[in-house]
């Protein structure tokens, strides 16, 4: 039986978790979608996650197979947005930089990887969680989709090449 798990992720997880974002960006690129292609994110990005203790690793038989930010409080980017919020009055955590390697792909990890940090927030008493993903990354979409969350709209973030996003939002 396979072992999978999430586990937070520490400073020595950065070598093998940038392959993880090199090869979603490839995968983004190879899909025709602009996000992940100007430089975001990179080492310091990730860095930064694990130093803000937001870095979360999914791993597989002992292998770190995938890589998520997950932060709790207001995230600046979604405070105006194209749409509604169905839930703007209690603590939110943000899902961001969420990516599967690809010798994972087709295995349905990223939903196992969902769900656990879902679960892992559910136990801080958070229960309404947002992602925001681009138009052309139909990936994204489906996955939040199928774990039970809502487009509620667009928001812009800071983006040279594409700053408008598919807002999604999750209340438990």
């Amino acid at each position: 039986m396979t072992l999978i798990y999430s586990r937070k992720a520490n400073i020595n997880d950065i070598d093998s978790i940038m392959p993880i974002i090199d090869d979603a960006k490839a995968f983004l690129k190879k899909a025709g979608s602009t996000q992940w292609q100007s430089g975001y994110p990179n080492k310091q990005t990730i860095t930064q996650d694990i130093e803000n203790n937001v870095g979360w690793v999914l791993v597989v038989d002992h292998q770190i197979a995938g890589y998520a930010a997950v932060i709790a409080g207001i995230e600046p980017n979604y405070q105006v947005i194209d749409g509604q919020w169905h839930n703007d009055q209690d603590e939110y955590a943000t899902i961001h930089r969420m990516a599967i390697s690809s010798q994972y792909r087709g295995m349905h990890l990223a939903n196992y990887f969902f769900s656990n940090l879902i679960s892992l927030q559910v136990t801080n008493n958070i229960s309404n969680f947002r992602i925001d993903t681009f138009k052309k990354n139909a990936v994204m979409q489906h996955l939040a989709k199928s774990n039970g969350f809502t487009i509620r709209g667009t928001i812009k973030v800071d983006d040279p090449i594409d700053p408008e996003r598919i807002a999604f939002e999750l209340n438990l």
